[in-house]
């Protein structure tokens, strides 16, 4: 990965771009994010808009994007509060940047006709077009200005925002993030795009897939950094310039969109994930396209988001967030995974249930926010039964349940049982940060491993039968444990942004 000299500004720059930045994240800081959701119609028995309306009201989801302006769902969208971003498809984009007129006309028949019973936010104009169709990418600054032109003359552009989602791939060299940059391709198209945005009060708008990050990494991204789950400190990604910790892909793409544009002297405009999501199903190919991960990194990422947790460059700066997607779009060419992101089919049955204890009132169909810490498959058996023993022992964890004519005899496997000795201890230690690891042969799932007679413990128990323990886990700085002497592995280098492939998504 090429390392770019970092230049050193002049100190009236460095005051003015801090300035700057104080600007936008003293006002950032005063608002809270929000979590939304995509609505795609890839799907052969799609829901009319009356009831895809009624699922989002029932979900409590106060936040859409439609990939269009389709006029039968913003009809079903008024009065309802739901905050509303339309969009320019991509194959209208070179008219509207070439016209003003046809951009007026567009505003006119889209926005102008359905506030302000529709609740319309912004207009995303195309999606991903650097990367998807380059050659209109002359055309986007134009189109976004004429279309906020047409706002201004409706006076509605203090209401509506216009931004363009982008592919993270634009990104390069994107960890660290302090060295991020936008591809220099671009920079006659993302100059003015940002002067735009700072001069509208807009924001950048990025799309942040942390699935393909892993899924091309050829193993360098461990998944639990992918999914959000708890790290040991030493094995966070560590940022050399900044000395910023990064526990997760998530912000370290978002920071490295905000090294890039401070790079091109923008250091002033927010940004919001447009699109970010984990397929629950996939090929052979896709092993980790499962409905325990795609539950586990969109639960993870609601928390994260709606906890104001910001981003180690700017912490408790919201980053407002849609998931991809709303519905599963059967329709959808390409692999198995790509029809398999959304959090319900078409009949509004939800795919998996999410766990959002803590998140507020977004999505209800479940807030039991239930995780278990259960052994990892394919894992060194000796490794297993050496943290079986030690949760039995030093653990101070109550096996009995284990022993032969006890529920939890059966199946009698190391793993099995393992698995049961891990996720009591997990949960007697309140599920604290490392109390699942045991030298990386332990994992948290949301998928409930209880069978039979055989209860797992859950959240604020321990089947009751665990005493406080004040002994440690099995970590990467364990020097006490029972267990064989630990196996470190040192801090992966993490390549973000440039792996995404923009395509199958489009």
């Amino acid at each position: 990965m090429a390392i770019l000299p970092m230049k050193r500004p002049s100190m009236a720059a460095s005051i003015l771009v801090l300035l700057g930045a104080a600007v936008l994240f003293l006002a950032s800081a005063d608002e809270n994010a929000f979590i939304g959701v995509n609505i795609g119609t890839d799907i052969s028995n799609m829901p009319n808009p009356t009831q895809v309306v009624a699922l989002l009201k029932s979900q409590i989801i106060g936040h859409v994007r439609l990939f269009d302006a389709d006029s039968a769902m913003l009809l079903a969208l008024a009065n309802s509060g739901i905050e509303v971003i339309v969009s320019v498809p991509n194959d209208q984009l070179l008219g509207i940047g070439q016209s003003n007129s046809t951009a007026a006309n567009w505003v006119a028949r889209n926005i102008v006709a359905h506030v302000p019973a529709t609740n319309i936010t912004a207009v995303a104009v195309g999606s991903e077009v650097l990367s998807a169709i380059p050659n209109a990418a002359p055309v986007l600054v134009s189109a976004m200005k004429f279309i906020h032109a047409a706002l201004v003359a409706a006076n509605l552009d203090s209401q509506i925002k216009v931004s363009t989602p982008h592919s993270s791939s634009i990104i390069l060299d994107s960890f660290p993030p302090s060295q991020a940059f936008f591809n220099k391709t671009w920079d006659p198209v993302m100059v003015p795009l940002l002067k735009f945005l700072q001069s509208t009060g807009s924001y950048l708008m990025l799309n942040v897939y942390p699935y393909y990050d892993y899924m091309q990494s050829n193993g360098v991204i461990p998944l639990d950094y992918a999914l959000f789950r708890p790290l040991p400190p030493n094995k966070e990604a560590v940022d050399a310039n900044t000395l910023l910790h990064y526990t997760n892909v998530f912000d370290a793409v978002v920071d490295a969109a905000y090294f890039s544009m401070s790079y091109l002297n923008f250091t002033n405009v927010p940004v919001v994930v447009t699109e970010t999501g984990w397929p629950s199903k996939g090929d052979s190919s896709e092993p980790d396209a499962t409905i325990d991960n795609a539950d586990t990194y969109n639960s993870n990422l609601i928390r994260h988001v709606l906890n104001n947790t910001g981003t180690p460059k700017h912490p408790g700066i919201p980053v407002s967030t849609f998931i991809y997607e709303l519905y599963n779009e059967d329709l959808r060419p390409g692999s198995i995974s790509e029809k398999n992101w959304g959090l319900f089919d078409a009949s509004g049955a939800p795919v998996y249930t999410l766990h959002l204890t803590g998140s507020g009132t977004v999505f209800a169909n479940d807030t039991t926010n239930q995780t278990y810490c259960v052994a990892e498959d394919g894992v060194d058996q000796k490794l297993l039964q050496a943290g079986l023993d030690w949760a039995c022992g030093p653990g101070s964890v109550d096996c009995s349940p284990l022993l032969q004519g006890q529920p939890c005899y059966v199946p009698d496997t190391v793993a099995a049982h393992a698995s049961y000795a891990f996720d009591t201890y997990y949960h007697q230690t309140g599920m604290a940060p490392g109390s699942c690891y045991f030298n990386g042969v332990a994992t948290i799932t949301t998928t409930n491993p209880s069978h039979g007679s055989c209860t797992f413990p859950v959240r604020g128990s321990a089947n009751g039968t665990v005493a406080n323990s004040s002994a440690q886990a099995p970590s990467l700085n364990s020097t006490t444990s029972s267990l064989a002497p630990l196996q470190h592995y040192q801090a992966f280098p993490v390549i973000l942004g440039v792996l995404l492939s923009t395509a199958a998504l489009l």
